[in-house]
């Protein structure tokens, strides 16, 4: 007998949709919002409001200030370094383990989210950047069936994302390089050292363009 599709609570829906406001550009480190704004942004209530911002608070994601206010926080250089740290010890490893799922059938799935992420990058779309980049890696990083890793992964990326934002607003997406070519090559190669790395050095241009704009 199938089991059941699991139904997703209202809680885990808001979840989703203050997770993805901080991910992809709706608040961005040091705007205060109360719980009562969050609530009308998302068209719900306080109370699973106040729920989801005590985890994402937990998750170091959000940081509560006085007057009942929060805030997406800002990194200083001691806390991307170990962001950055942490990110190329997990995600790296997410790849192998895709790679050695066979993501070869992966590598048009990838080709296509990534067209999309360089049309936004053309149209100048900073949310459509962030949303797409976003999808490229989880994509790929869902195919190594590690769900203890993966959650580990999307913690640092709410932490990382927000500042990724504010380098996207301050000098454009043209300027955006990333690895994906050579990531989705060295997966339809079977190679998974070689994707890894790949990816290794995306984290590494991502993290390195948010230390630049935390040093001007």
């Amino acid at each position: 007998m199938n089991a059941e599709p699991k139904k997703i609570t209202e809680h885990e829906v808001i979840y989703r949709r203050i997770s993805d406001a901080i991910l992809f550009g709706e608040l961005v480190p040091g705007q205060a919002v109360t719980l009562h704004g969050l609530a009308e942004m998302i068209g719900s209530g306080v109370m699973p409001v106040r729920d989801t911002v005590r985890r994402l608070t937990s998750a170091g994601a959000l940081r509560r200030l006085g007057n009942r206010r929060i805030e997406v926080p800002r990194l200083n250089a001691s806390e991307l370094e170990e962001l950055s740290f942490a990110r190329c010890s997990i995600e790296p490893k997410l790849v192998e383990m895709a790679v050695e799922n066979n993501a070869k059938s992966l590598t048009k799935s990838l080709k296509d989210i990534d067209l999309e992420l360089d049309q936004a990058i053309a149209d100048g779309q900073v949310e459509g950047y962030l949303l797409h980049n976003f999808r490229f890696h989880f994509h790929l990083y869902e195919h190594a069936n590690s769900s203890i890793l993966l959650s580990m992964v999307e913690a640092l990326w709410l932490r990382t994302g927000p500042s990724l934002r504010v380098v996207c607003g301050r000098y454009g997406t043209a300027n955006l390089p990333d690895m994906h070519d050579e990531t989705i090559s060295a997966i339809r190669d079977g190679d998974a050292g070689r994707a890894a790395q790949a990816i290794r050095t995306d984290i590494l241009q991502g993290m390195g363009q948010i230390k630049k704009s935390l040093q001007e």
